[in-house]
Formats: C-alpha cells, sequence, structure tokens
C-alpha cells in the first residue's frame, strides 16, 4: 500500500527544496501548485471559471491569472468559489497520479495550502517545512521580482506556521540546504522504515 505524504510549508519557507531533494532521491511528488496550473488550461474550468467570473477573466481564450489573482485575493467568497471549482479537479487528477504510482511505498504530495484546502486528510503523514520570517521574505522577494508588502500580504493569507506544525508529524528547519537535505533524508529513512 502507497503512503502519502504531504509535504507543506508557507511561501518562502523552501518546499520545493525539499520537494527537488526527495525527487532526487527516488520518490515521486506531485507538486499541486503546478499540477493546478496545467488544470486550469483545460477547457472545462476555463468554462467554470468564466461562468463564475465573467469573459473578463479570459484573454485569447486562457485565463488571465494576473487579473484572477488580483479578483480573488483579497475576497474570501470569491476565493471561496474558485477553489470549489479547481480543488476538486486537483484532487481527482492526484488520486489518479497515485494510481500510476502505486507500486513505490512513499508519494509526496507538495501543496502550499494543503490544510487550507483539506487535502492533508488523504495524507498519511505530514511534513511541514518552516525558516525564519526574514529569510522567507527575502528569498520570495528576489525570486518572485516583488515588494516586501506584497510578500507579507500573501503571507498574512496563510496559515502560520504555529498552525501547520501543531498538524504536522515532522518538521525541516530550512536555514541552509546541507542541513535541510540531511533532515530530509532522515525523515525518509523513518518514514521508509515505518
Amino acid at each position: 500500500m502507497t503512503r502519502i505524504i504531504g509535504l507543506t510549508g508557507g511561501i518562502g519557507s523552501g518546499k520545493t527544496l525539499v520537494a527537488k531533494h526527495l525527487q532526487s532521491l527516488g520518490v515521486p511528488v506531485y507538486i499541486a501548485d503546478d499540477e493546478a496550473r496545467k488544470l486550469m488550461e483545460s477547457k472545462e474550468i476555463i468554462h467554470a471559471v468564466t461562468e463564475a467570473f465573467g469573459n473578463e477573466i479570459t484573454r485569447k481564450g486562457k485565463i488571465d491569472r494576473e487579473k484572477l489573482s488580483q479578483l480573488v485575493f483579497n475576497s474570501p467568497e470569491k476565493l471561496d468559489k474558485l477553489n470549489n471549482i479547481v480543488h476538486p479537479k486537483v484532487h481527482e487528477h492526484f488520486k489518479a497520479w497515485v494510481e500510476k504510482h502505486k507500486d513505490f511505498p512513499i508519494v509526496v504530495k507538495e501543496a502550499a495550502i494543503l490544510f487550507e484546502s483539506g487535502s492533508y486528510k488523504d495524507c498519511d503523514a505530514i511534513i511541514t517545512v518552516i525558516a525564519p520570517l526574514q529569510i522567507r521574505l527575502q528569498r520570495v522577494v528576489e525570486r518572485d521580482n516583488t515588494s516586501p508588502e506584497l510578500v507579507l500580504q500573501r503571507m498574512q493569507s496563510q496559515w502560520t506556521d504555529e498552525q501547520r506544525i501543531s498538524k504536522s508529524d515532522y518538521v525541516i528547519h530550512n536555514i541552509s540546504v546541507k542541513e535541510t537535505y540531511k533532515q530530509t533524508e532522515e525523515i525518509l529513512n523513518l518514514l521508509t522504515n515505518q
């Protein structure tokens, strides 16, 4: 039986670093944000999003991601509406992906909003990646070429580290790459030998 391990953390915490290291160790990793982005290009989702938010949300037959994120960012109702369109599709897609990887003892689902979306309920164990606020802020400002104010706004819309940790089985403190790799390998070893 394949065990599903959830991998989460706030923006700039280093989830991707951990996910890539797990992949390099031979563990299949499902990156929920990437898959959701691809699924949002399907005719079915484009149609549903257009129905929900109007034609001005599309450009050249595709969803204008910038417009859509501006529309839902400060509106919990609109964000819920969008999530109710996208999350069930991601959930179905993930189930099919797990089926394709059923010969692996462990698969990982990496998702920024693992708890907020409720998909943590599908996981057998959860790893949360954390890092000091200043480091996270600096990483995201550099990575996304954005302002610290916008990054802080995004951080405030997510769960806190404390909230995530309280529902997690393992915590990785991502300050140095070498240490993070070591912690990742130790956790993988524990999960493999359970």
